[in-house]
């Protein structure tokens, strides 16, 4: 059995010129969790090129949706971003990852920072009904360079409140906090900043970022994740893994270009 499914492409959106969303259909077979990536790419040679993605939809949606960045040079995302509906995509059978609230010990709040297209495991997680059950309150926390880079805010902010099943959850529980390093946003500022300074908590009413009562999930650049992890650890946090339960997870399973 070939490692891999084919997949036709069900709908593309162009963000901005570095960033896309494109949607595909799913084979029946395909089993994920939500956090969860696995391989995607293009046949080029004959050959599969493929770099790790993280899935957009929640694993109960019958289609599949990536969030992808555009690199000119890039061996994959430079022929990636001109694909159209109907093109095929290949999409690894094994989805895995660390980015599970299985892999998160009990406590009150969940924290998500994303930074780019980091965002793209949250946006399943904050669509899964048994985040709720576990967390009394889920923080999600995007940094983008600029506004027109905050993928998904509309449907964050607008849609999701409404959502006829989970809206109720998503309305009293999720607190959105996108913010920007570059123009004016009603939000400023690189995510380890905001935590440092505490301004990230107290824009958002809650007590500073605290292991008794505060879980994190983390994903986005490699640089930040480390700042990141430093914070947490001197905070008293422990990384928790696949096999072990922790105080925050992160996703290293970086996407390529």
């Amino acid at each position: 059995m070939s490692a891999f499914h084919e997949e036709k492409v069900l709908s593309v959106h162009h963000w901005t010129d570095r960033l896309f969303t494109f949607t595909t259909t799913r084979d029946p077979a395909l089993r994920f969790s939500n956090g969860h990536f696995t391989m995607i790419g293009l046949k080029v040679n004959n050959k599969p090129l493929l770099r790790a993605y993280s899935i957009v939809s929640p694993n109960y949606e019958e289609h599949l949706e990536f969030l992808s960045i555009k690199v000119e040079e890039g061996p994959l995302t430079s022929k990636l971003q001109h694909i159209q509906v109907g093109d095929t995509i290949i999409v690894g059978r094994k989805p895995t990852g660390t980015l599970l609230i299985d892999y998160t010990l009990p406590a009150k709040r969940l924290y998500l920072f994303g930074t780019g297209t980091g965002l793209a495991p949250f946006m399943s997680i904050i669509r899964d009904p048994d985040t709720y059950e576990k967390f009394e309150q889920v923080i999600l926390v995007h940094g983008v360079r600029q506004v027109d880079e905050l993928a998904y805010h509309d449907l964050v902010t607008d849609h999701l409140p409404k959502h006829e099943i989970l809206g109720e959850m998503i309305a009293k529980q999720l607190l959105y906090y996108p913010t920007v390093t570059r123009g004016e946003f009603r939000n400023q500022g690189r995510i380890t900043d905001l935590i440092e300074s505490n301004k990230l908590t107290d824009d958002l009413g809650l007590p500073p970022l605290n292991v008794e009562e505060d879980r994190v999930m983390l994903c986005g650049s490699p640089g930040l994740l480390v700042d990141l992890k430093h914070i947490l650890e001197k905070r008293g946090f422990k990384e928790g893994n696949t096999s072990t339960p922790g105080d925050f997870v992160v996703e290293r399973a970086f996407v390529g270009q």
